[in-house]
Order: structure tokens, then C-alpha cells, then sequence
């Protein structure tokens, strides 16, 4: 498969959030904004983008006994690069996003992308596909942040589109989570099967 075909397939083919369905912790948990939702994603695909490379790297000197500890140190190093990052430079939005952050060592989507293709494929191909994902990653918290941002409080990115008094709380709380990311998966799976 080319690198191409690789980067659109973790973009849309294997959408991690509306088409795999991976990664949910974060999905509903941190989506209650646009900010908040692309924040994690950016933090995600860097994580994803950045262990895949490393990990199809050292494929060969990692013994199958002890390969999945092994990928989780690996991640767990890029998470906790991201997390002083943040903390130095971006402290609000870390506080904000929290408990989050540290929780990306364990997220699904990059141990699966470990397993599944950095450890089979060369870093240049395994660099395409964690930039693949981790767009669309990205693109599918940024939008279910900005759809329940909409609807919660009538602003996207903090601009004010229409009053806040006409926003629905729901959308903000966690069931609105819920709601707002199956009608955008419904909406995306229904684009996708009319392009296929």
C-alpha cells in the first residue's frame, strides 16, 4: 500500500472515532469544546505519530516475549514529553484536559497501531500511517467539540455564534456526548458509503 493510500486510510477508511470506534474515553471526555477536543487530538497524534516511528525502529531487536512492555514504554515516554510540554506552556489547557493526558499511554488507538502496523512496517510507512490517525483523530474530536459547543452554549472556539441563553446544557453534560457522536457517526458513515 502506498504512503498515501496509508495516510487516507487512517483518515477516513479507519477512522478511529467514527468508523472503528477507539479511543471513546477521550472522545466523550474531553469534547465538551472545539479547543479541548482538537487539543487532544493534537496531543494524540503526536504520541501516535511519534511511538509508531520508534517502534518500527527497534521491531527487530524487541523480543516477542516482552514486546507489548515494551511498546508501553515507549509511548508512556512521548506521553510524559507531551505532558511537560503542556504543563510548561500551555498550563491552562493542561489543567483543563487533566487526567487526560496521562491517560493516552493506555489509549487503545496507539498500542493498537503498535501492534497492528508499526511493528510490521518500515518507519516510513509507520510514520504515515500514526499521521494518518492522528488527523483523523483530530478531526473527529474537533468536530464533535465544536457540534456540542455549538449546541451547549452557541459558541465554536469561544466565538459567539448565537446567544448563549438559546444553548442546551445537555450537549455540554455527558449524555450530550453521547448523542451529539452518534449522529456525527450515522452522518460520516453515510458520506463515506455514498463515496464508496
Amino acid at each position: 500500500m502506498s504512503n498515501l493510500k496509508v495516510l487516507i486510510n487512517g483518515i477516513i477508511t479507519e477512522n478511529p472515532t467514527f468508523v472503528l470506534l477507539l479511543g471513546m474515553c477521550p472522545t466523550l471526555g474531553t469534547t465538551s469544546s472545539a479547543i479541548n477536543g482538537m487539543s487532544m487530538g493534537l496531543a494524540t497524534a503526536f504520541v501516535l505519530i511519534c511511538s509508531n516511528v520508534v517502534i518500527s525502529l527497534i521491531k527487530n531487536l524487541t523480543p516477542n516475549l516482552v514486546r507489548i512492555p515494551v511498546f508501553i514504554v515507549v509511548i508512556a515516554s512521548f506521553v510524559t514529553l507531551v505532558q511537560m510540554l503542556m504543563q510548561a506552556y500551555v498550563p491552562a489547557l493542561y489543567s483543563t484536559l487533566g487526567l487526560f493526558i496521562p491517560l493516552i499511554v493506555v489509549n487503545c488507538i496507539i498500542l493498537g497501531r503498535a501492534e497492528a502496523f508499526a511493528s510490521k512496517n518500515g518507519p516510513v510507512s509507520s510514520f504515515f500511517d500514526g499521521l494518518g490517525i492522528g488527523i483523523g483523530f483530530t478531526i473527529a474530536l474537533t468536530i464533535l467539540g465544536a457540534v456540542r459547543e455549538f449546541l451547549g452554549t452557541g459558541k465554536v472556539f469561544d466565538f459567539a455564534i448565537m446567544p448563549e441563553n438559546y444553548g442546551m446544557l445537555l450537549f455540554v453534560l455527558a449524555p450530550g456526548a453521547f448523542i451529539a457522536l452518534g449522529f456525527l457517526m450515522a452522518i460520516f458513515n453515510k458520506i463515506s458509503k455514498k463515496n464508496a
